[in-house]
């Protein structure tokens, strides 16, 4: 899942209160001093209760954006390594905005600060920086919850069309079933056209199947790919290879359905097919990931598309596999990266 920002305005916000609510002591007694018209109350309280006030905000502010925004969003860290470096972080804030306090202080207010003074500000702010610190969680475990929320709505919400997808696909899918295996009876006695009619009903079965789920073993995906690769070679013939080679042992993951054959797609859809440059697409595993890559020779005349197929197996991957799928380009060779999940 990709974690979102918390609002800045919303930090602000709590680094104002907070500010307020800690310097509330002082704030009653500036007000008693105005009060009783004590005329010993010059603008040197006034300056020293604008200074504190400032230097708590910006600590309020600094830390708060720390915890909730900084370690995890600019840094992207995660679990322990993030709890680590946002104590250090803390700890580093911390020691400088006393240091800058006590040094600043009599410069600005024009007024020495007591070792009573010092041991009191040194526990206002180790106090203040503990509750930051638990205030951060709390926005930072709303923000994710409130994205997790969106995502598993949107989540629904594509179920609902795939739905209705299917629901349109089987208004009466027997008639193309039919005339298919019609079909095939004419052409009997030619057995490449035989072959490659039972492959495009076996391509359209699937997919109006693979309609009702949200991932499919790759060892699925690679029967539907043989039957789509066979219609490719039947129209390139020598001018399309494909070689692939997925261990074994991964067969049994899943992947969200189509996603082999829309990469293939995009590799045929979208570079030269000559007898000078045939396309050769390789679809290999390493590791715990699933390449397919191409060289990169960009059609002079694109071929008409939407442009969404990526895009749509990218949005897919993140929300249904919590992953990203990873695009490169390197010497001349297109490579898209699918992550496997272990079967847990």
């Amino acid at each position: 899942m990709i974690l979102p920002t918390v609002k800045k305005q919303q930090i602000i916000k709590i680094a104002l209160l907070l500010a307020a609510l800690v310097s509330l002591p002082r704030n009653i007694h500036v007000y008693n001093m105005i009060s009783s018209g004590n005329e010993q109350f010059e603008s040197v309280w006034v300056v020293d209760f604008l200074f504190r006030l400032v230097f708590m905000v910006f600590f309020s502010w600094a830390i708060l954006e720390i915890n909730a925004n900084v370690v995890y969003i600019k840094f992207k860290l995660r679990g322990t390594f993030a709890t680590v470096s946002i104590i250090v972080l803390d700890l580093v804030m911390l020691f400088a905005t006393l240091t800058l306090w006590k040094e600043l202080h009599p410069i600005i207010v024009d007024s020495p600060l007591s070792d009573e003074d010092r041991g009191f500000l040194t526990f206002g702010y180790v106090t203040l920086l503990i509750v930051l610190y638990f205030i951060a969680r709390i926005l930072r475990l709303q923000a994710n919850q409130r994205v997790s929320d969106i995502e598993n709505e949107h989540l629904k919400h594509q179920n609902l069309q795939k739905e209705l997808t299917a629901l349109k696909n089987q208004i009466d899918p027997h008639f193309l079933f039919n005339s298919l295996n019609s079909l095939t009876s004419l052409i009997r006695d030619n057995e490449p056209a035989t072959l490659f009619v039972k492959k495009l009903s076996y391509m359209y079965r699937y997919i109006l199947q693979s309609g009702d789920s949200d991932l499919v073993s790759i060892r699925e995906e690679l029967k539907y790919l043989e039957s789509y690769t066979y219609l490719m070679k039947t129209r390139y013939r020598e001018r399309f290879e494909i070689e692939v080679n997925i261990a074994e042992g991964l067969k049994g993951r899943k992947i969200p359905p189509l996603a082999l054959q829309l990469l293939v797609e995009n590799a045929v859809k979208h570079n030269e097919i000559s007898e000078s440059n045939p396309l050769l697409v390789r679809v290999y595993s390493r590791e715990n990931s699933i390449f397919i890559e191409n060289p990169l020779r960009p059609r002079t005349t694109m071929a008409e598309g939407t442009g969404t197929g990526l895009l749509n197996l990218r949005k897919r991957y993140l929300l249904l596999q919590q992953q990203d799928i990873l695009v490169r380009t390197e010497n001349g060779i297109f490579q898209v990266e699918l992550p496997l999940r272990k079967i847990e």
